[in-house]
């Protein structure tokens, strides 16, 4: 393992995630999801600048979305914004299967190769419009968009199972955070503000 690799294992270990999170850290090299030029900074804690106009999360705010949606072992868990596939790859450390939306066909491919190239083998990139969700293999176990939406995609809440978490950026006039949901009754239930953030926002097609 690069030892810039388990640096950054141990940074998010500092930001008190369960031990599934940091050895998912340990077990994904972020340089392999990011673009060739990235250099170090894939092992810094900051976005990194992707093709489209996006960009992947920092890898402290990805480490803390994850431990809030709280995947059960061999579940199965819906992300929207695929992006290179960097946390996809760290979804797929836990779930049985990972279903990705991505609305942009070029991440997508890029995505796919990348997750070929690591080994990543249980998880599946969709083309598609975020705010659906991804039906065909729903139910899931827990969903986390990597986008900010004004408001929570009822598509998303229908495809969750029973007790399953939602976390997703919210957008509240000039604020944004990321807000932990759960599903309970046929409804989400608002659990708590993980961390303000600011996100590309959520685009409905």
């Amino acid at each position: 393992m690069p030892k810039s690799q388990d640096g950054l294992a141990r940074l998010v270990a500092r930001e008190g995630v369960a031990h599934w999170v940091v050895e998912a850290f340990r077990a994904v090299d972020r340089a392999d999801f990011t673009p060739e030029n990235t250099g170090a900074a894939a092992y810094a804690d900051r976005p990194v600048a992707l093709p489209e106009g996006q960009t992947t999360s920092q890898p402290s705010l990805i480490a803390r979305m994850i431990d809030e949606l709280a995947p059960p072992r061999g579940g199965r868990v819906l992300e929207v914004g695929t992006g290179f596939g960097f946390q996809t790859a760290l979804l797929a450390q836990r779930a049985a299967l990972v279903v990705s939306v991505e609305r942009h066909p070029r991440l997508a491919e890029r995505a796919c190769a990348n997750l070929e190239r690591a080994g990543v083998a249980n998880c599946v990139v969709v083309v598609a419009d975020g705010w659906k969700g991804e039906v065909g293999h729903a139910p899931y176990d827990g969903i986390v968009v990597s986008a900010t939406a004004p408001e929570v995609p009822p598509d998303l809440a229908a495809q969750l199972t029973e007790g399953a978490r939602l976390v997703i950026p919210v957008k509240d006039g000039y604020d944004e955070r990321v807000v932990l949901l759960e599903k309970h009754a046929d409804r989400l239930e608002s659990i708590r503000t993980v961390v303000p953030a600011r996100f590309v926002p959520l685009v409905r097609e």
